[in-house]
Order: structure tokens, then sequence, then C-alpha cells
């Protein structure tokens, strides 16, 4: 398949640092990131194929297509070689990149991501997609917001959680299933130890599907990696708390060579 001529945003300056977001989400996840890391870095997110304003012509894709995308998008930018993070299905992007091109990457985030999964744990991410293609996606939609927040935000937020399902709403429902089903049947264990990058790994101690158990394995996949677990937080970090990951993030970018 064709890459696609993705939609993005650039802001700041200093080296290049590319932001992948997750399944039905928009590059605006990570505006407060950006407005936090815009002054030693050039921020550039961008919506994946059939999201936000980056368009699908039609078909099935897997992980490489939306790798390849990616590869475009920094070829079309001329940039040579950057930092790359991504967030949940982003956090299997960005590792398939740095492994398929590991002299493009400075450094690698794995933000609220899962790998080494069992059987079990493959059940269940499987049965959350089964039920959406049963159901339809819209009645399933409480369940995974019930995943993505913790059970305060969804209260004091409602606003947010609307915005979140709009998102998801609002992406053709082919698209979402595909990127779901990518994001289920992805297992990266058998090749994330080729990845060579300076790595960071972070996820929320109450995410359920990308938990501390599945990324304490991550990071023993990559040795020199860093693990941050954040307290009480579950899947949506960045929409919910990105006052608690900016530091770490800048922290471990600020130690990177910076020419």
């Amino acid at each position: 398949m064709t890459t696609v001529q993705t939609a993005f945003s650039v802001a700041g300056e200093g080296p290049a640092l590319f932001m992948i977001h997750g399944i039905g989400a928009r590059r605006a996840t990570f505006d407060t990131m950006v407005a936090g890391l815009k002054d030693r870095f050039t921020c550039i997110t961008y919506d994946l194929r059939g999201h936000g304003l980056t368009p699908w012509s039609g078909g099935r894709f897997d992980l490489d297509d939306l790798v390849d995308d990616l590869e475009n998008l920094r070829a079309r930018l001329g940039i040579m070689s950057a930092h790359f993070a991504g967030h949940s299905l982003g956090g299997m992007i960005g590792p398939r990149y740095a492994q398929r091109y590991p002299d493009r990457v400075k450094s690698l985030g794995i933000w609220s991501t899962a790998a080494f999964r069992t059987e079990d744990d493959s059940a269940k991410v499987m049965g959350v997609v089964a039920a959406m293609r049963a159901k339809g996606i819209g009645p399933v939609l409480d369940t995974l917001t019930a995943r993505w927040f913790t059970d305060e935000f969804c209260a004091a937020r409602p606003d947010v959680i609307d915005w979140r399902k709009a998102q998801v709403m609002d992406t053709p429902s082919e698209v979402f299933l595909n990127v779901f089903d990518i994001y289920a049947e992805c297992e990266m264990a058998p090749w994330l130890h080729e990845v060579t990058a300076p790595s960071q790994i972070i996820t929320g101690e109450n995410d359920g599907g990308c938990n501390p158990r599945l990324n304490r394995l991550i990071h023993a996949a990559l040795p020199g990696s860093e693990l941050v677990i954040l307290p009480h937080l579950k899947h949506a970090i960045f929409i919910e708390a990105t006052d608690q990951v900016l530091p770490h993030v800048r922290e471990f970018l600020l130690k990177q060579p910076q020419d």
C-alpha cells in the first residue's frame, strides 16, 4: 500500500522530536507536551492515516504501512535524524520504525504500550475488538473510556471524556477497527531486542492493557532503558496528566546528545 500525505504540525526549535498518537486519537493529544518542550525541541505531531486531517484511501493497512507513513513524513520535512516517541499504538510504531531505520533515531519514547502479552492478555484485548465488531463502536466506548481515564477524572471532566469519545466516533469505523486490530495483534517481543536507540518507557500504574508487568518486560528487553511507572494513572496519560509525564520526558531528552 502506498503512503499517504500526512497532516502534521511543527512547533519549536532544536533537535526534532516526532510524537505519534494512538488509536482513534489526534495530534492534539500532545499539545501540552509540545508547549512544554518547544523551547528546546522542534516538535512534530501528526495524524495517523484515516485520523483527523490525514486521508485514507480505503483498504486494510498494517503496522509497517504506518511506519512507511512516518518515514515519508520525515523525508518530506528533510530531517536526517530525530527523537521519536509514541503513545499506545504509537508506542508500537516508534519501536518498529527504530528497528527498520536505526540510523534515523536519536532516542525512543515508548509510552503506555504493550509487549510480551500472555495468551490471556491477548485474549482480553481481542475480546474488546470482537465486542466492537458485534455491538458497534459506540456501545463499547464507555468501557474504553473507563480503561483510559481514572474515575476521578471522568467525574471531574466529562467535557474531556466527551471530546475523546467524539474523536473516536469521527474516525471512520473501518479505520478504527483496523488500527485496533494492529494494536491487538502486534507482538514486539520477537524483535524488540534489536532496537538499539536509548529508550524511555512510561506507563500508568493502573493501565489495565499496558500495565507495569508488561512494561517491565519491555524495559528488560532494552538494555540501558529507563522505566517510569506513573502512580494511579490509567492509559490516557497525556490527556489526563501531561504535567506528571512532561518532567520525565524532558529530563530524558535533555540527557541525550543534542547535536
